[in-house]
């Protein structure tokens, strides 16, 4: 799978200036609400040292990283889940990602206006997160109104649906989460197809100043108390650094980070956090001297259903997996080290794929 995060936050916040570093996609930016009316759309390979490793021994033809989805989606302003600003309009562009990152305005800048007239991190994020409540509220008093006039003649069809939607709205209608409702296991099916955008993984991204990027300010600790009441992460990032360090040789702008006392980019920050949110593990396979190649699972997944990720034949006529552990091929030095060694575990369709692990399937069509 693709992991796909969608950036909202308010109007000015930094949104597009972030983009334009994650992805270099030279998104417009400017210091007027709603520069972004169309999402800008960006996807970016996950550099990992683990591949270029294997890749050093096997010298394949093509070295395939895995990526990450990047959409930047219009400025979310007070009032959008009746219209106001760009309204559904910006709504309707997240309802496909895997995670939304909540970008908050932790940094002072008085040539840029902001959308309230003092920086309040805090009541920021209470005006995202009220309005995506609200808007998942429309959406399912809207299917509640259908459920209920389909269960006149078919209450046994739509019992389960009927009892989780009343939840949900209960949840909702306060301003709550519609992931405060876990589903119970005959509405497990059910809650994924409305697409709900309270139901998504949050990440907090404090952008905030250069000066606040080792210790953080003020600013900062709003989004940081607001985050842990609501079991959220916080990045802190300075998007305009980011933005501009973007343009300086990669060894240059590691050694400026180091000076800051960084030990990631912005774009490594926000992808292990994502990562963590959906907790996703990366595997290698190396097809001969074709390509090597990076895939990200969620945690979890078997053998079979990695086979399948790659190519439905390799699932249906799976016979076993050969795996070892990234590291230990590394340390070997190559395939058939490895095997002389006796480090390559013959695994089955049930075997959980780890971090790390590179895998050959055996297969038969």
């Amino acid at each position: 799978m693709r992991l796909e995060i969608g950036i909202v936050g308010l109007p000015n916040v930094g949104k597009s200036t972030l983009f334009n570093a994650l992805t270099l996609a030279g998104a417009e930016v400017a210091s007027y609400p709603f520069t972004t009316i169309e999402p800008n759309v960006g996807v970016v390979p996950v550099a990992d040292e683990r591949l270029e490793k294997i890749a050093s021994l096997v010298k394949p033809e093509k070295v395939t990283p895995t990526t990450i989805r990047f959409v930047d989606i219009a400025g979310l302003v007070k009032g959008a889940s009746y219209g106001e600003g760009l309204g559904n309009q910006f709504l309707g562009n997240i309802r496909n990602v895997d995670a939304v990152a909540m970008v908050v305005r932790c940094f002072r800048a008085p040539d840029i206006p902001h959308a309230t007239e003092d920086l309040d991190p805090g009541a920021d994020i209470e005006v995202i997160n009220l309005e995506l409540a609200l808007v998942d509220l429309g959406t399912v008093e809207n299917r509640l109104e259908k459920v209920r006039t389909a269960s006149k003649g078919r209450a046994k069809e739509y019992e389960a649906e009927l009892r989780l939607l009343q939840r949900l709205q209960e949840v909702l209608s306060r301003g709550g989460r519609a992931e405060e409702v876990p589903p119970q296991a005959d509405e497990a099916g059910i809650l994924a197809g409305y697409g709900l955008l309270t139901a998504k993984p949050q990440l907090y991204i404090a952008n905030v100043d250069e000066e606040a990027l080792s210790d953080g300010d003020g600013l900062v600790r709003e989004v940081e108390k607001a985050a842990s009441i609501a079991g959220v992460e916080v990045v802190r990032i300075c998007a305009q650094l980011e933005a501009d360090l973007a343009d300086w040789p990669a060894d240059e702008a590691e050694a400026y980070r180091a000076e800051l006392g960084l030990e990631k980019s912005a774009l490594e920050q926000v992808i292990s956090a994502g990562y963590r949110l959906l907790n996703l593990v990366t595997f290698f396979t190396a097809t001969g001297r074709r390509e090597v190649r990076a895939w990200t699972v969620v945690e979890g997944t078997s053998a079979w259903e990695a086979a399948g990720k790659i190519h439905t034949d390799m699932q249906k006529g799976f016979i076993r997996a050969e795996v070892v552990p990234n590291a230990e091929l590394v340390a070997a030095g190559s395939f058939v080290a490895v095997r002389e060694k006796g480090s390559m575990r013959l695994e089955g369709r049930d075997y959980v794929i780890e971090e790390g692990d590179v895998v050959h399937f055996r297969f038969n069509v």
